[in-house]
């Protein structure tokens, strides 16, 4: 009678030719990732890219997408595929610049709520006054303080985004404070600042990466919002918001005025929105 020596099957995939095991797909992530880097890049390189100058007038207005001007022209004959470009652009350095200034806030903010109770009810009332304004709401207010434009937007963005990651690093604070680990780290003398920063933050940036990919596509929405109604980007310079707005006149004579920033907006919130779904889900599996 023979003994059966065949070790017992494991979830371990092996790589061809050996070496370490396959990490687990991220399809959603890496189709995400790779749809905001495309659009990142555009807008990036839009003087590189653009066949013409987005302000530049020409003779040919309303005309239909050719090989010389791929998305038409507007009513002022300017090239649509060069300000859909630009109007990127925009949009990108929004988005980059204005949404990590709001979330670094915003921890910074809801981190200082965990040194005193007294802070913490301050804090958490301020918050509720943020979020009782809409986006939008918040966008008119911020115009009349400071004047419309891009500094605007760029600041709308950021305060919309404060309470959001302060509230969800405030909560990391509740729920982490009576783990065993805050409880050794205050019992060897550490101060509240250093268990903060050196404990409690690094376990609750779960939650804050997830959010920092749907501000990046929220943040998308506030631009078009505001430029859409008047109070984001002045003209000429482009932008998606005023493209759109400027197009609702002119769908018949040139359907593409339209439809080339809003696959641009569409295309790029759609990214964030999967890279968020992909992180979601990689942090759930681990």
């Amino acid at each position: 009678m023979t003994t059966s020596t065949e070790a017992p099957p494991t979830a371990t995939v092996a790589v061809r030719g050996g070496g370490r095991p396959r990490p687990p797909r991220r399809p959603v992530l890496s189709m995400g990732l790779g749809l905001v880097v495309v659009l990142v890049l555009a807008g990036v390189l839009a003087p590189l890219l653009a066949p013409a100058s987005p302000t530049q007038q020409g003779p040919l207005a309303l005309a239909d997408p050719s090989s010389t001007h791929p998305l038409g022209t507007d009513e002022y004959g300017r090239d649509l595929f060069s300000r859909v470009l630009y109007g990127l652009r925009q949009d990108v350095f929004a988005t980059v610049i204005a949404v990590p200034i709001g979330a670094l806030a915003g921890i910074l903010i809801g981190l200082a709520s965990g040194l005193a109770r007294w802070l913490d009810t301050v804090v958490q009332r301020a918050f509720d006054v943020m979020l009782s304004f809409t986006a939008l709401v918040a966008g008119v207010t911020v115009a009349m303080l400071i004047g419309s434009g891009r500094t605007a937007v760029m600041v709308t963005i950021a305060l919309v985004n404060v309470p959001l990651f302060g509230r969800l690093i405030r909560s990391s604070v509740v729920s982490e404070r009576q783990r065993d680990y805050v409880v050794a780290a205050a019992a060897i003398g550490s101060g509240r600042v250093r268990i903060l920063l050196r404990h409690i933050l690094p376990n609750g940036l779960d939650p804050l990466i997830v959010q920092f990919a749907l501000s990046m596509s929220t943040a998308v929405f506030i631009e078009g919002g505001m430029s859409y109604v008047g109070i984001g980007i002045p003209p000429p310079a482009p932008s998606l918001g005023s493209l759109l707005q400027g197009s609702m006149n002119f769908l018949a004579q040139n359907p593409w005025y339209a439809i080339g920033p809003m696959a641009a907006v569409t295309l790029l919130v759609l990214g964030f929105q999967l890279v968020a779904d992909g992180l979601t889900a990689s942090l759930l599996r681990r």
